[in-house]
């Protein structure tokens, strides 16, 4: 028999709301939509077949990349509060310059995004308290791509075989598993077998569901826009989601550190119990 939730200071509670609506209300089909002026899940069901390929095959490059630096290059160096305009600056010049060449650069410009992203999520994982020294703490920053698609009710995306997961801590259970599987390898054999099956389960799990907000960010660049400038604007959007994600998501990383994983987990689902549009 369970015992009763532990309590949480006022600040702990206020922290812990805040990382809920992070979490589960950052849309960012909405976001794009309030941008495009129109819907844009439409247009989804109009991309050929080729292209579809061409972008998986582009997501699951980015998110390689992605682990290949998080492995590599990611650590406790800097402890100032993370620059969120600066990543956003550098996201929309990234856009900007994709935006260019159109669908033909996505191979080039989502990788160079995506390692963008990476390194603001970085910043605020150490703000948070998160030791980047580990492999759990890297991985725990990759694992956000795959949180960016959480908003839903269940039903598929609108998109080439994607999905939208129900709930932060649903996704975090199956993410997790795999996170641990891959980082038993990593530490038993070193960082060098990022093709072994373990990691590769992993980042074709990030990858899926990364992929559901690349379509989406795909969706709206079709929309006629402004050119370079409609295309960066998106990608500072882009941007800008996933740094909504990772606050979120390490806020209750540090939170659990302090009361621990169930305590937390057990405040958020009474959140999304109250919660007027989610269920438990």
């Amino acid at each position: 028999m369970r015992g009763a939730e532990p309590e949480l200071s006022p600040g702990h509670k206020q922290e812990l709301a805040r990382a809920y609506k992070l979490l589960e209300s950052n849309n960012f089909a909405t976001r794009l939509t309030d941008y495009a002026g129109k819907p844009i899940h439409g247009v989804l069901a109009q991309m050929p077949k080729p292209m579809r390929r061409a972008v998986d095959r582009a997501v699951e490059r980015a998110i390689q990349e992605c682990l290949k630096v998080a492995l590599r290059s990611l650590n406790n160096a800097s402890k100032k509060r993370p620059s969120t305009r600066l990543a956003s600056t550098l996201a929309g010049v990234a856009g900007g310059v994709g935006g260019l060449f159109g669908a033909a650069s996505l191979p080039v410009e989502l990788p160079v995004t995506t390692i963008l992203i990476l390194r603001a999520i970085a910043d605020i994982a150490r703000h948070h308290g998160e030791d980047l020294s580990t492999i759990e703490g890297r991985l725990a920053c990759v694992e956000v791509f795959a949180h960016g698609s959480n908003k839903g009710t269940g039903k598929r995306a609108d998109g080439p075989g994607r999905r939208a997961d129900v709930g932060y801590y649903a996704s975090r259970a199956m993410l997790g598993r795999l996170a641990n599987e891959a980082s038993s390898l990593l530490l038993e054999r070193g960082a060098t077998n990022l093709a072994a099956p373990a990691v590769a389960a992993l980042t074709g799990e990030v990858a899926s569901r990364f992929g559901v907000v690349v379509w989406e960010k795909i969706a709206a660049s079709a929309i006629p826009l402004a050119g370079a400038a409609g295309a960066a604007t998106i990608n500072v959007v882009f941007m800008n989601h996933f740094q909504s994600i990772a606050r979120g998501h390490f806020m209750l990383r540090r939170l659990e550190r302090i009361h621990g994983e169930e305590a937390i987990r057990s405040h958020y689902r009474r959140l999304s119990r109250e919660s007027p549009d989610h269920s438990a």
